[in-house]
């Protein structure tokens, strides 16, 4: 698979996402063009014909489901990893729709005897795996969407939702095997087989071979140093390596008192100068099953590091300027575009909107005064709860607050935002609202559930 750089080398920028897209599309269609040929001469009536489609299709999404999540720069790159995790999880339902069609119609529409060939107590072992791939998926679907109200951890979780999507993709591609009579032409046989092994390769590659590159690269944790507002800035340094250098506003997946060959690892903002190798970190509020032990990681523990991920950085947009929005934690990231600013000597305007509670509790505040002094940044905290003698703006960010703050060329303005959902979603309606174009509006969501 390319880098990004390759991409860049033999792509076109705009025509990059499009170009994925239709690969998606050929991988999920083709496979049931080829099914078909030299079958619907059997008379086997439409309906049967049009089940079985649906089968196909919804077993290449499922295998594609994936390549989604496989963290390939390349793939991610014109998309953000974010959106890639969106497109995934809709994704998803529609592949879960489309294989329980398979059988539902099979029994409504062409013979209500198929009922005993999902059966699992009177199935052959072809429709008991079709079965068990189908229980799989529901299983998937409901502890996805439900996670929260059945109190299952993001770690539990991240473990099931691997463990019963490879089970529900080997089950699948088990029934078809057993079924036969798609695949029964050896011109076809080569087919289900490449496709099976490009599977398998997207599977090696996320769960051994990038595991065992990272148990090459690891890092130690230097320190974990309290801020205002409950954060905790934990400093990575590399081991026997350079380390790596990263785009402002990048984000990578943090693997802390684990191998990394671990289910679960977790996604946070860089928050340093991304042009310095030598150290990494990231500013995390303890809010989450694994944040509550932030503040308890000891200097020296062994971490390893995925990374760097996301499309959230000036440094892929060109701008006469940027406004940075930041509300909480969300600092971080905005934090590592001004520190990098910094370094770089960076000479257009910048103007910081963020958001706390209380002004003491707003983390980086006097470092943030301080680089308001070295860089042409305009710093603008808006208070919820401001004490009596703040003069500043009140309440929360909203359209008339920036209207108030924005250069008359504000539509020209790159725009990044980084908070709660919910702020994030009202940043993009008041922008909106402002006629700036949505080009230049980003945000990266790290809703990975």
């Amino acid at each position: 698979m390319p880098t990004p750089t390759a991409a860049r080398a033999w792509l076109p920028t705009a025509l990059r996402g499009p170009a994925w897209f239709g690969a998606y599309l050929a991988v999920v269609v083709v496979p049931l063009i080829f099914a078909v040929i030299g079958v619907v001469d059997d008379d086997r009536g439409f309906w049967r014909e049009f089940t079985v489609a649906l089968g196909f299709v919804g077993l290449s999404m499922m295998g594609l489901q994936f390549v989604l999540v496989a963290r390939v720069k390349s793939v991610a790159a014109p998309f953000g990893e974010d959106a890639l995790v969106h497109f995934h999880r809709y994704m998803g339902y529609l592949a879960t729709v489309l294989i329980l069609a398979h059988p539902v119609l099979l029994i409504v529409l062409v013979n209500a005897d198929y009922l005993e060939r999902v059966n699992p107590f009177t199935a052959p072992w072809a429709g008991r795996f079709g079965t068990l791939a189908i229980l799989c998926l529901l299983a998937v679907v409901v502890t996805s969407v439900w996670r929260a109200a059945l109190h299952i951890s993001y770690e539990v979780w991240q473990g099931l939702h691997l463990v019963l999507s490879t089970v529900a993709l080997i089950a699948a591609l088990v029934h078809v095997e057993l079924i036969g009579h798609y695949v029964n032409q050896p011109w076809k046989r080569v087919l289900w087989l490449v496709m099976t092994a490009g599977f398998l390769a997207v599977f090696l590659w996320v769960r051994i071979v990038r595991p065992v590159m990272r148990t090459r690269r690891p890092w130690t944790v230097a320190s974990v140093r309290s801020e205002r507002g409950g954060v905790f800035t934990v400093t990575l340094e590399p081991i026997g390596h350079d380390g790596f250098s990263f785009a402002p506003g990048q984000f990578g997946w943090l693997s802390v008192h684990r191998s990394p060959f671990a289910l679960t690892q977790h996604p946070f903002s860089f928050s340093s100068n991304g042009d310095d190798r030598s150290a990494l970190q990231m500013s995390i509020k303890e809010l989450g099953d694994f944040t509550r032990t932030i503040s308890s990681i000891t200097p020296g523990t062994r971490a390893y590091v995925d990374g760097p991920h996301g499309v959230f950085s000036p440094d892929n947009y060109a701008g006469p300027g940027f406004v940075l929005l930041g509300g909480g934690v969300g600092i971080g990231p905005l934090m590592s575009i001004l520190r990098t600013f910094d370094t770089r000597g960076e000479r257009r305007p910048c103007l910081l909107f963020f958001g706390v509670a209380r002004i003491e509790d707003a983390t980086f505040r006097e470092e943030i005064d301080t680089l308001a002094t070295r860089l042409p940044l305009t710093v603008v905290y808006v208070v919820s709860d401001p004490p009596s003698d703040w003069t500043g703006e009140r309440g929360r960010i909203t359209t008339e607050t920036l209207r108030h703050h924005l250069p008359g060329d504000h539509e020209a303005l790159q725009y990044f935002i980084c908070g709660p959902g919910a702020m994030q979603d009202a940043m993009e309606d008041a922008l909106a609202t402002l006629k700036v174009p949505g080009a230049h509006v980003h945000t990266e969501r790290f809703n990975f559930v």
